[in-house]
């Protein structure tokens, strides 16, 4: 799971690029986990604003991934 936010991470650097397929692993890694929710780090993230993390909730939510922010 690890693994996938930082390809999160590193697609949210280069514009977005493959985030649905970075999503979808993530999603995935999540349900062989048995993890409800990710948890990112939102000083790593390219709008640290909050609603840039809105955006990125709502986004991923409508891919069936529940996110939040660690403090």
């Amino acid at each position: 799971m690890a693994e996938a936010i930082e390809s999160i991470y590193a697609s949210l650097r280069a514009d977005n690029a493959d985030i649905d397929a970075h999503i979808a692993t993530l999603k995935a890694a999540m349900t062989r986990e048995g993890i409800k929710q990710a948890v990112f780090d939102p000083t790593r993230l390219a709008q640290n604003n909050r609603s840039g993390r809105k955006l990125m909730q709502a986004y991923f939510r409508q891919r069936g991934v529940s996110v939040r922010f660690s403090a």
